[in-house]
């Protein structure tokens, strides 16, 4: 198949643990599919590929990658689009530069990232790069809006297996610090634009002299527009504050940021935190540190690095290290602290594990304990505040026993403050920011000072409708209580809610649906699957995110295996397999004990959803009889407990590969709708069958050993299959 040939189902090559493991899923979804007249084709949406993509002047031809995430943004706009895509890495700076440093060490001639550009082709290349870093996949491919729930095999595996939950008492010392004021939600102004128009974005110095920040930003009739902005002067005083008390309450300070997906502005924030706490060092040594190309946005790691062979920084940095609380930790052992990396410590995976843990966090002495967890913008601090305060009071979630909360999410067309970066800016002086319309008209105005943080949003009018009218669809569907997630008193919610409750009345279903702020709809929320029944989230693009890891990691102690479906509005699927998170402390074990145990069971679901969206797509009644002997195999391994362990010499995800293939051909020759390919199936699975000793033996005598994938962002495919499909009988029978 050609390149510019569009397969039937598009798997995506990502980063990390879920590209390796797809070294050895691919081949059997392959396989399999090629049975029943499906193509399944790649595209790489790696962070590698997409600076490959990015730079290809200075390559070969052999080197150069198409921009296959462009071809994507444009596929997914069509009916055509069946997408299973797995999750990738959201860039943080260092991030980046680690991976242009590895491909420059495989012969890739990629320019350094210019972290200070000065020359007109240094700020050239910087552009590039920032349309690379941060959440740069997930708005383009998002065309539609989300549909994440617990697929009922993977519930009923959580109820009959729960997983242990940390214990939760009224004493915890464990809480939530949000800004009272001065931060992006107390600032926050929106509007609906009556006409399709075009803004501009300037900044009025004290003087009078104006800069234009951003001009000729279009938006259709209809768009909800916000703008807000965070006080630096505000955010200093809070963290000076909450560091002071953390210290007094005896606690861990952690802060918990999105400095992935809001690349702009969280690195920002997570800078001004990293100064905050070595403020004595940088008022002492902040020139010498300038020169040394300290940027405290990129994390305390970084800063360390520099300063290392500077005896006088680094006694300071000891002297008020030894003066502040103690910090959580993203590693104990090797001394990596809440402030080393901004992209370590994701808000929607850290505060779930640690409320998942009875509120205890890992400490610099390796041991548990209470955390401040510092939320500075309150936007959606309340949930997690609401979440803590509700398990002090009524004790952990019993998995065993709890329902689940499903989420129909607000997210096409780069909804919210996902699609803030190219408008947001840190101001290099005191004045008033504008979003003047092209007639004039100015619809908000902020008076700001130097180092503020401003941003604007925006949110289209098809999205929204598409996202109530899903609401309704799935409220009808289940039966279950929805709430839809929205602040009245919140400037951007309100004027969704001008457009949510005409809607219902029209429809009317308005008595099917409540309306609650973010921190009332958490405690019905859980009050609702404490009594074992089912509730469904109807929220913004932030929420969404929050909330898929938040429930699913306390029902089922993972949102790695939700079922992701986004209903592309211009009739095509988008298949998600699930978080990412843990996945560099995977690749670690792999590179170190050969034992990856990252469970694929997201896209197992992902995979069953895809092929019977193709059916009713292409009219293939082929691919739904796979399609629902993915779900029989999905089952399979949940109950025949062949998921991966954690520990080198147990089974793997390698192993769990080879069960969901067996199950899948035996649930293949043994359906009676179609002989075919029930005649081609059913010697693969006597053969899969007969061959499991051997099989097994073969993935067992590889594990223990360091592996070997020739990268960390770019591995060599070569060497990736070779560490991925050790066993000569399976890949014999699979092809």
């Amino acid at each position: 198949m050609a390149y510019n040939d569009t397969p039937d189902i598009i798997y995506t090559i990502v980063d990390e643990a879920p590209q390796l493991a797809s070294g050895s899923l691919l081949p059997i979804i392959s396989s399999f599919a090629k049975a029943a007249g499906v193509s399944v084709g790649t595209r790489d949406i790696s962070l590698a590929g997409r600076i490959i993509a990015a730079f290809p002047e200075g390559l070969s031809e052999e080197q150069r990658q198409n921009d296959d995430l462009a071809a994507l943004g444009e596929l997914v706009k069509t009916a055509d689009a069946n997408v299973i895509k797995l999750p990738n890495i959201s860039a943080s700076v260092p991030q980046l530069v680690a991976a242009v440093k590895e491909l420059q060490s495989q012969g890739f001639d990629i320019p350094d990232y210019p972290e200070a550009p000065e020359t007109a082709a240094d700020k050239a290349v910087r552009a590039r790069f920032d349309a690379i870093k941060g959440s740069a996949v997930n708005p383009v491919l998002r065309e539609g809006n989300s549909d994440r729930r617990a697929a009922a095999a993977v519930k009923n595996y959580a109820q009959n297996n729960p997983h242990r939950m940390g214990a939760w008492t009224a004493e915890s010392k464990t809480r939530v610090a949000s800004m009272s004021g001065g931060d992006f939600f107390s600032n926050e102004a929106s509007a609906t634009l009556g006409d399709a128009t075009s803004a501009k974005i300037v900044h009025v110095a004290a003087d009078g002299t104006e800069t234009v920040l951003k001009d000729g930003v279009s938006y259709p009739a209809g768009t909800v527009v916000d703008a807000t902005f965070m006080s630096a002067k505000a955010l200093d005083e809070f963290l000076v504050d909450q560091i002071a008390q953390t210290k007094a309450e005896g606690t861990l300070f952690s802060l918990h940021m999105k400095a992935t997906m809001m690349k702009v502005s969280d690195p920002i924030i997570f800078g001004h935190a990293v100064k905050a706490w070595l403020a004595p060092v940088f008022e002492q040594f902040g020139a010498e540190m300038d020169e040394l190309g300290v940027n405290p946005n990129s994390g305390l790691g970084d800063l360390l690095d520099r300063v290392k062979d500077q005896p006088a920084i680094m006694a300071a940095i000891d002297a008020i290290t030894a003066e502040r609380p103690p910090m959580y930790m993203v590693d104990s052992d090797r001394g990596i602290t809440n402030l080393h990396v901004p992209s370590d410590v994701i808000i929607d995976a850290s505060m779930p594990a640690l409320i998942r843990a009875g509120g205890k966090g890992w400490g610099p002495d390796g041991k548990e304990a209470d955390s401040n967890c510092v939320i500075p913008d309150n936007s959606y601090a309340p949930v997690y505040d609401a979440t803590i305060e509700f398990f002090k009071t009524n004790g952990a979630l019993n998995p065993a026993t709890a329902g689940t909360v499903q989420n129909l999410g607000l997210m096409a067309q780069k909804a919210e403050e996902y699609g803030s970066h190219p408008t947001t800016f840190e101001m290099s002086a005191a004045g008033t920011v504008k979003m003047v319309l092209d007639d004039g008209t100015v619809i908000h105005e902020h008076n700001v000072d130097a180092g503020d943080i401003w941003r604007s949003a925006s949110t289209r009018k098809a999205p929204i409708e598409d996202w109530v009218n899903l609401a309704i669809e799935r409220q009808k569907a289940t039966g279950y209580r929805a709430i839809f997630w929205l602040d009245e008193n919140r400037a951007h919610d309100a004027q969704l809610l001008a457009y949510v409750k005409p809607i219902l009345e029209a429809k009317g279903v308005a008595d099917k649906f409540e309306i609650m702020a973010p921190r009332e709809a958490t405690v019905a929320s859980l009050e609702t699957i404490t009594k074992g029944e089912n509730t469904i989230a109807i929220t913004g693009n932030v929420l969404r995110d929050y909330l898929t890891d938040l429930f699913p990691i306390l029902e089922l102690a993972t949102s790695a295996k939700m079922l992701s479906i986004v209903k592309l509005m211009n009739g095509g699927g988008l298949f998600e397999t699930g978080a990412g998170g843990s996945a560099p402390k995977h690749v670690q074990q792999l590179m170190e004990e050969n034992h990856l145990r990252w469970d694929s069971l997201g896209e197992f679901c992902a995979l069953g959803e895809s092929f019977k969206f193709l059916a009713d797509a292409k009219n293939n009644a082929k691919a739904r009889i796979l399609g629902d002997a993915v779900e029989t195999a999905t089952q399979g391994v949940l109950d025949h407990d062949r998921s991966p362990g954690r520990k080198v010499g147990q089974p793997d995800n390698r192993d769990s590969h080879y069960w969901f293939a067996r199950y899948w051909a035996e649930a293949l020759a043994a359906q009676s709708d179609d002989a075919d390919l029930a005649a081609h199936f059913a010697p693969i699975a006597k053969a899969l069958a007969d061959g499991e000793e051997a099989i097994v033996s073969e993935l067992a005598a590889v594990r223990g050993a360091a592996a070997d994938t020739g990268g960390y962002y770019h591995t060599d495919a070569a060497k990736t299959a070779a560490v991925m499909r050790p066993s000569a009988t399976l890949n014999a029978i699979i092809g």
